[in-house]
């Protein structure tokens, strides 16, 4: 990904892609939000190689933002309050390693931070359970299908949409909305 000056990039896999790119893409000071895999051995993987969750890759967005605008912490705020952090490997009903939660940080600052916004939520007992999302260097990022970018915005109506990401939008918009585009 070529940046513009003074943009940053973030890649998190939080489940879905198509659940973390609807949020992502609401927010104020993000360029683009990208669905695709990282963090596995196979090159140039297909969803069709990573649902079986044998390639390693995790289902992942890559976010170009303007720091300026919002801050890399403010990303984290947003992905650890719409997934479940505390479950390995799994989101709702998805299931496998490719639904894991992780952070793969682009630079020692990202790491830090991750590092450090884990502890305070895991110190403040924000979840019931354990956080188990891993901190990684981020690695190649392979750019999903055409038909995976911008996902909810093109298919809102279908079953899956309304139930698993719909809400996700409604907690973002109650909750985060002096940081939404609109």
């Amino acid at each position: 990904m070529e940046l513009e000056e003074g943009m940053e990039v973030a890649t998190l896999a939080g489940g879905c892609f198509w659940c973390t790119e609807a949020v992502f893409l609401e927010l104020k000071g993000v360029k683009s939000v990208i669905s695709g895999y990282i963090g596995g051995n196979t090159l140039n993987p297909t969803y069709k190689d990573i649902c079986n969750g044998d390639t390693g890759h995790a289902e992942a967005i890559q976010i170009e933002f303007d720091p300026e605008i919002i801050s890399f912490g403010e990303l984290l705020e947003i992905f650890f309050a719409t997934h479940d952090p505390t479950t390995l490997n799994r989101q709702g009903n998805d299931l496998g390693t490719q639904y894991r939660s992780e952070i793969f940080y682009h630079n020692e600052n990202q790491k830090n931070v991750s590092e450090q916004y884990i502890n305070l939520l895991t110190k403040e007992n924000t979840f019931s359970n354990p956080i188990v999302t891993k901190i990684s260097p981020a690695t190649v990022f392979y750019e999903a299908e055409d038909y995976h970018q911008n996902y909810y915005n093109q298919n809102s109506s279908q079953g899956y949409c309304s139930f698993m990401i719909t809400p996700k939008i409604e907690k973002l918009k109650k909750v985060y909305k002096d940081k939404l585009k609109n």
